[in-house]
């Protein structure tokens, strides 16, 4: 048997600042309500019935007892507040530059992971250490929730639309993940391993039992491809990227004769499209992230692009996630300039 840990050991960069703030909370917890029931018992045992007791004093108050009171415990409720609200920022708001992107589907009852250089996993998640690592989590049927102990984060997972949370592990070994939303009669059974490596062991991994890469295609610390995908896709010995998967789906489709020309064309280019702000129709304008251009492609017409008609059919159905993915993978490796990749 293990050792014995009253809580998980801390593997990540905000492991440790999360356990700080618990163990705060634990002790103003502790400190006000260990002695109020002494409190009480003393007084229930000193002014007793039965007690001959001078009832008869005035009551008086301190109003510098009841300021301080009233204050000291606001100071310590914002403290709390503003402390807490500082870590829910900085592990919820857009991950920091220069991340590992990996793509996480949830469905009953099992985890299906995919790394843009084309590896997959199921219940298993590999990535580097001391690396930042985004998770792009979405669902195929019901609410689940991805959470690492080891590493202080949780976020749940949403069919229809994609939520993300990001990491940075500091330790390499193993660690479990949990569904912590109940999703159905093998709720309990659905988790499985971060298995967190060095980089040169995980850019060995990631090609093991899928052929050799060439080194251009190996992950930087950005996690992407340094190259160009080759609309071949994968050819003998080398493994294909998710964006020279999504690159054939866009050819395959068609998309390619609406969407081929920079600004010339039926539709908008999407060269330079993931990140930039697109004006609408209706004169909103937008953040081309993941969602937008996953809704873009199920249901184009929920949001139309200022100056091109509506006609680009729905792929509602009749893309399945993955592919939704590989072809998001796809236009983020565009550059402004028309016909290139990242």
């Amino acid at each position: 048997m293990g050792e014995f840990q009253f809580y998980p050991e801390q593997a990540s960069t905000i492991a440790g600042p999360i356990d700080a703030l618990y163990w705060t909370l634990t002790g103003l917890t502790l400190l006000f309500s260990i002695p109020i029931p002494f409190v009480i018992l003393y007084f229930m045992v000193k002014y007793h019935h039965s007690r001959t007791v001078d009832r008869g004093n005035p009551s008086h108050t301190s109003m510098k007892l009841e300021l301080g009171w009233t204050f000291g415990l606001l100071g310590i409720a914002l403290g709390i507040f503003f402390w807490s609200s500082y870590l829910y920022f900085d592990i919820y708001r857009p991950a920091p530059a220069n991340t590992l992107d990996i793509y996480v589907t949830g469905r009953q009852w099992m985890w299906h992971t995919q790394h843009p250089q084309g590896k997959r996993e199921n219940n298993e998640l590999h990535v580097p250490v001391n690396t930042r690592v985004r998770l792009i989590m979405t669902s195929q049927d019901v609410i689940h929730s991805f959470f690492i102990p080891a590493f202080r984060v949780k976020r749940d997972v949403l069919p229809g639309r994609y939520t993300t949370m990001w990491f940075e592990a500091t330790k390499t070994g193993e660690y479990r993940i949990f569904c912590t939303e109940y999703c159905g009669t093998e709720h309990a059974a659905m988790g499985g391993r971060v298995v967190v490596m060095e980089l040169a062991d995980y850019q060995r991994w990631l090609r093991e039992d899928l052929g050799v890469i060439p080194e251009s295609a190996a992950p930087d610390t950005s996690g992407r491809p340094s190259q160009p995908p080759s609309a071949g896709g994968e050819s003998s010995g080398q493994l294909s990227t998710m964006a020279a998967a999504g690159q054939q789906i866009f050819i395959a489709q068609g998309c390619i004769g609406c969407h081929g020309q920079q600004g010339r064309g039926r539709a908008p280019s999407l060269a330079g499209l993931y990140g930039a702000q697109v004006q609408l129709e209706n004169g909103q304008t937008l953040t081309a992230d993941e969602n937008y251009i996953r809704e873009s492609i199920l249901n184009p017409r929920a949001q139309i692009v200022a100056g091109y008609p509506p006609i680009m059919p729905p792929y509602d159905g009749i893309l399945n996630d993955q592919q939704i993915n590989e072809l998001i993978e796809y236009i983020r490796s565009l550059t402004s300039e028309e016909g290139t990749t990242r």
